[in-house]
């Protein structure tokens, strides 16, 4: 059950994803309690030092710490960043043995505290590692997400607000599958404001095939800025942050996130990036578009890309 008197967050892993959730935690009221945990507990030390000598600059009070699993007991979400960096010319699907055993490790340690909130998965490949966190902690699948193609979709908005020189807060449109190479976009279902997106490209004379470029854009876009800077953290950690807010103010707001499916789009047993309502419960349902043929046949595909390496790969290793 969520409390409302202390509002709990631990962090497993403070690398560059893991500190820019928790520096951006400072300058908003989403938690009152943060706790770092980390196999290099120096680190963890370190990093909370650094935020709490910041705290007086900070938005709102919030009591931050270095601590180890068993703080996990009390706490509403558990945010798992924890994991290998990828290396340029690395896809997240080539990350999949190292982070699974990490995953593995680190959700058998969070389990062993007698957690009970919600665990958040930002691990890489982000899909699989939220079925790694929901089998190894026998949680409901409801109360396991992963962030999915949360930072996709901000890419997309993003990338079409400078198209289209509209704000983003009115860019309705998802990213859906996998976090990755096989993601697609349901261009029949994106609006603008309460309009049809392809209705407003059809009036002002724009080519569909500027639709193309943007998603190959944002599909190939964690990729240019790995090449260019070795990782990327900040659009993740406020992903992060804006996942956890939706949990911790029980705001029933809709996100694409890694959600289980359970046939709301003909797939079974696997975690993957949908539109879902997020409240304090966690998932409280997957929000289900009427994909036309093309769109359903590149959620299968991407589904299958992800069924297959569950299978050949991550379940012998749980």
């Amino acid at each position: 059950m969520m409390r409302h008197d202390n509002r709990k967050i631990a962090l497993i892993g403070t690398g560059m994803v893991g500190m820019s959730y928790a520096y951006s935690l400072l300058n908003q009221n989403v938690c009152d309690e943060l706790v770092l945990i980390d196999v290099n507990k120096e680190k963890a030390i370190g990093e909370a030092m650094d935020l709490q000598h910041g705290l007086p600059y900070a938005q709102h009070k919030i009591d931050i710490k270095a601590g180890d699993y068993d703080e996990c007991k009390d706490a509403d979400i558990v945010v798992i960043t924890a994991g290998a960096t990828q290396k340029p010319g690395e896809t997240r699907l080539d990350l999949t043995i190292t982070d699974t055993k990490i995953v593995k490790s680190v959700t058998e340690n969070i389990m062993s505290s007698g957690f009970q909130g919600i665990i958040v998965v930002a691990s890489n490949p982000v899909d699989l590692m939220t079925y790694v966190a929901q089998k190894v902690s026998g949680l409901p699948k409801h109360r396991v997400i992963g962030t999915g193609t949360l930072l996709d979709t901000a890419r997309l908005r993003y990338m079409m607000s400078e198209y289209l020189g509209i704000s983003s807060k009115n860019i309705h449109a998802y990213i859906m599958g996998e976090h990755g190479d096989s993601s697609f976009v349901p261009w029949t279902h994106a609006y603008v404001g309460c309009k049809k997106l392809l209705a407003i490209l059809d009036e002002t004379h724009r080519d569909l095939n500027d639709l193309q470029n943007i998603y190959v854009q944002v599909q190939q876009a964690g990729y240019e800025i790995v090449n260019r800077k070795k990782s990327t953290y900040y659009g993740i950690g406020l992903s992060l942050n804006r996942l956890c807010q939706a949990i911790l103010k029980d705001e029933h707001v809709i996100l694409t996130i890694a959600a289980y499916q359970n046939d709301e789009y003909g797939q079974k047993g696997l975690y993957i990036g949908v539109p879902a309502l997020i409240s304090a419960h966690g998932v409280e349902e997957i929000v289900t578009l009427d994909l036309n043929e093309v769109d359903q046949q590149k959620f299968n595909n991407s589904c299958e890309t992800l069924r297959a390496i569950i299978k050949d790969t991550i379940d012998p290793l749980l």
